[in-house]
């Protein structure tokens, strides 16, 4: 039997998600199997729990901020199709689209967002659909940005010291940040190109399922498009994903400075915010992997690595951070979506088939914060 029909037969007989969930098991059994041979577990565990308090504190209210961000920059997303929608809404909105994606497998809780503003504020699904995509599209020019600013830095200032004498990590996510913030930058100039794809995909397709599925995407395309014409929209929304990750990479450093003897510590508090802005993207995409349910373990994986290699701090002190840092980011996010859940009457683990089918394919590989 040729593979790719065997392969394709095995995942239709696979129930939704169950890969993914194969992923995260395989994940968690390879890293710990890593942690428990390469490191001292028990360091690791005093490290988490010797962390300044009030720091972690002021991580958590740096987390918090960003999330209104969020709603206001998903209102500039949605404003030039057409969709005004005020922000506590769209952060709502926002809240429980991630908390369903920490929860069911295969990104799938990206459909709870498009049921949400087609059900609450009538917005059609492919418009719903194509507003994540631009959402996630400045995502990832984001994290391309802050990363390469910051490997910037390291290069030309020196700040950082790579006691192994490698730096293969710090490549590796230099690579990733580059070639991610590329990809989007491209989607962006295309889609505010003149050249217009639907007539000729229609003319290449046959069946009723292709052109389905064309005109789904020729949609899609039109709402991508209106959003990166309009200028004005592109610069606000740039500059709210700036925010947006600014903070989160503000939160892994106040973690990260917890668990280092603080600001006044060993690591000068240049290098903790150079460094943790470096982990903090290398982690995120990391993450735009589906090989691990909301990026458990590639996360720490990559946080870990760009910290070891760039810094003295011992790699359990920066295990520990990594996983502090993400389980304080999933705890926010799993409480806020649980909130907006109960005041919305809304069962994040369930959206509609129609809108989870396009909000799949259209935001698979993107990070999910």
């Amino acid at each position: 039997m040729n593979p790719r029909v065997a392969t394709a037969r095995l995942r239709e007989r696979l129930p939704r998600g169950s890969l993914t969930v194969a992923g995260t098991l395989l994940v968690l059994a390879v890293g710990g199997a890593v942690t428990v041979r390469t490191l001292d577990v028990e360091a690791v565990v005093a490290a988490a729990t010797a962390a300044n308090p009030a720091l972690l504190l002021a991580a958590l209210a740096a987390y918090l901020l960003s999330w209104p961000v969020r709603g206001r920059r998903y209102g500039d997303v949605l404003a030039p199709m057409g969709h005004r929608c005020r922000t506590g809404f769209l952060t709502a909105a926002v809240f429980a689209s991630q908390t369903a994606n920490l929860i069911v497998p295969a990104r799938a809780g990206d459909g709870v967002r498009a049921y949400l503003l087609k059900d609450r504020r009538g917005v059609p699904y492919p418009t719903g659909v194509a507003s994540l995509a631009v959402e996630r599209a400045f995502d990832l020019v984001a994290l391309g940005a802050i990363g390469g600013t910051a490997l910037a830095v390291l290069l030309v200032d020196g700040r950082a010291v790579t006691p192994n004498g490698s730096g293969q990590a710090v490549a590796a996510a230099a690579g990733i940040a580059v070639a991610a913030a590329a990809f989007s930058a491209g989607v962006v100039a295309l889609a505010r190109s003149d050249r217009r794809f639907g007539p000729s995909l229609r003319e290449r397709v046959d069946g009723p399922r292709l052109s389905r599925a064309v005109d789904a995407a020729v949609r899609f395309g039109a709402a991508v498009r209106v959003v990166a014409a309009d200028a004005t929209a592109l610069v606000r929304v740039f500059l709210a994903s700036g925010v947006v990750w600014a903070l989160d990479v503000v939160t892994a450093v106040f973690v990260l400075a917890a668990l280092v003897g603080g600001f006044s510590g060993a690591v000068a508090p240049a290098t903790l915010l150079v460094v943790g802005t470096l982990a903090v993207s290398a982690g995120n995409l990391a993450k735009v992997l589906p090989l691990s349910q909301g990026g458990i373990g590639l996360y720490e994986a990559a946080f870990t690595a760009i910290v070891v290699a760039t810094t003295p701090i011992p790699a359990e002190t920066a295990l520990a951070a990594a996983a502090l840092d993400h389980a304080l980011k999933n705890a926010v996010t799993l409480a806020g979506g649980g909130l907006v859940a109960a005041a919305l009457d809304l069962s994040v683990t369930r959206a509609p088939d129609e809108s989870t089918a396009e909000s799949d394919s259209a935001t698979r590989a993107t990070p999910d914060r």
